[in-house]
């Protein structure tokens, strides 16, 4: 179940960090505090925004 909640974290920061017309400086620590995520799952969502940007996730 938390795992779930974590993904979800991670996804609406993509979506969100996907929106944004450049990134900003120190993105991880915005995502991080934000978003509530730890490090690493910050990293991910900006994997997955780039992954949104191209279209290549829904």
């Amino acid at each position: 179940m938390m795992e779930a909640i974590g993904e979800d974290k991670v996804r609406a920061a993509a979506r969100w960090l996907s929106k944004q017309n450049h990134v900003p400086p120190h993105v991880v620590n915005i995502l991080k505090t934000k978003f509530d995520l730890k490090a690493l799952q910050a990293c991910q969502a900006c994997k997955l925004a780039g992954d949104y940007r191209r279209g290549a996730v829904e």
